[in-house]
């Protein structure tokens, strides 16, 4: 008998009775014992969602992409150790059985991820595991799941515990024309994940590898062009931005890699993916979001750009003559993100996650809604993935975060980190294409 096949029905025995609440949430007034089965791959990136969105839940010097990477690829390669129609990403079981339930391996490398990244949640989390192993019948495929998804796992967090995530990297602020200062009102100390940049990938070779050239001279025609737009659509109480556009700027105002996780979910659902080819693709958008964020820090931390509330309030008419100050201008959202502002990570994330998206199911026309994080019960509605991306682009300029070269950059950047990742990572092998009958 396999190593990893010993402890499988302690796994199974161990986990908690079922609670009253379902973490990834069953409809109002349904209990959790009577919500409707979900694909296990959606069921787990809820709850890590849930997780992300308790307050003080996410450690504030971790970057959260980090763990929807590391959830999914273990889910991954669980998952494809058994299903095995595509190249695994770091692990891959050779004395899997075929017959191994793909359902048990992806909540039991779901939940082993999520207690060793969130212990303080492993009451919810067992339960959860309890509930979604119900679903499944007895029997050694279902034993045999679950310690591949185990095995995996502990695999995956020992592969990622040593890749530079807890590091401290001192910030010290510049004080020239153009340099990243901290913004008022909040007026942090420090910027955040200033260590990002130095995290292991999980994909690119190098943070670096697709570093974009530097922002606009502040001398230049394009620099005065994007200052006075911020300037003008961004500021709070704006006459010149659309009502809608101020909108726009409040909607997308929240972690932005869970509103494309959620897009992701539902796109799934529509399409009725199959766990197997569901795990693919959240493994796909997770690990280029993830790998997205190290390389805008990448990027942010070189050329170290001020944010548009110091460069309107400090513009001097000597650099630039086309620019003019506006020692008390806010942006329309006040409280601006405490890092540097080129390029925008909206931008990138935003389209990375949508270029995945495009490519996976070879087209870009989805109706869909989004629910703002921000905005409880606030939906906005898209016909292609490409207009949803391009709104939470350009909600950062209403939003008065980001000037515009920031945004068509990180555009381009996250492009190229999706296209890498969806070219060299989780590929079909032995012919098998991706043809799923699991």
């Amino acid at each position: 008998m396999a190593k990893w096949l010993r402890n499988a029905a302690c796994v199974a025995a161990c986990a908690l009775p079922v609670m009253t609440a379902n973490l990834a949430q069953a409809k109002p007034g349904q209990s959790a014992a009577a919500a409707p089965a979900v694909n296990p791959v959606v069921q787990w990136n809820r709850n890590l969602l849930v997780i992300v969105r308790t307050p003080g839940a996410q450690p504030k010097t971790i970057h959260s992409t980090r763990s929807f990477a590391i959830l999914h690829s273990a889910i991954y390669d669980a998952v494809n150790s058994i299903d095995r129609k595509h190249a695994p990403y770091q692990v891959s079981l050779a004395d899997a059985p075929r017959n191994a339930s793909l359902e048990a391996a992806a909540s039991a490398a779901g939940h082993e991820v999520l207690v060793a990244l969130y212990p303080k949640f492993q009451p919810q989390l067992d339960a959860e595991l309890q509930q979604s192993l119900a679903e499944i019948p007895d029997g050694a495929g279902k034993a045999a799941g679950i310690a591949v998804g185990v095995t995996v796992a502990d695999q995956i967090l020992q592969l990622r515990s040593k890749d530079g995530s807890a590091a401290s990297v001192l910030y010290v602020f510049g004080t020239a024309p153009g340099d990243y200062q901290s913004t008022p009102p909040n007026f942090p100390l420090q910027p955040q994940f200033t260590q990002w940049p130095n995290v292991t990938p999980f994909a690119l070779k190098s943070a670096s590898q697709f570093r974009p050239g530097p922002p606009p001279a502040l001398s230049s025609e394009e620099y005065a062009d994007v200052f006075n737009e911020v300037k003008s659509l961004g500021i709070e109480n704006s006459t010149t931005a659309t009502p809608d556009e101020a909108l726009t700027g409040h909607f997308w105002n929240g972690n932005i890699q869970d509103y494309w996780n959620e897009i992701t979910q539902t796109a799934s659902l529509a399409h009725h993916l199959s766990t197997a080819k569901s795990a693919r693709l959240f493994a796909l958008v997770n690990l280029s979001l993830a790998d997205s964020v190290i390389a805008f820090y990448d990027a942010k931390y070189t050329y170290n750009f001020w944010r548009p509330v110091t460069a309107i309030r400090s513009a001097d008419t000597n650099i630039n003559p086309d620019t003019l100050a506006d020692a008390n201008w806010l942006p329309e959202t006040v409280t601006t993100a405490p890092d540097p502002s080129y390029p925008g990570a909206h931008a990138v994330i935003s389209e990375a996650a949508a270029e995945v998206l495009r490519t996976f199911f070879g087209r870009d026309r989805f109706d869909f809604q989004v629910t703002s994080e921000v905005m409880p019960g606030t939906t906005r509605s898209f016909a292609t993935l490409s207009a949803a991306a391009e709104e939470a682009t350009l909600s950062r300029l209403f939003a008065g975060q980001h000037f515009r070269s920031d945004l068509t950059t990180g555009n381009r950047l996250g492009r190229d980190v999706a296209d890498f990742v969806f070219d060299h990572f989780f590929g079909p092998i032995h012919g098998e294409g991706d043809s799923d009958s699991r």
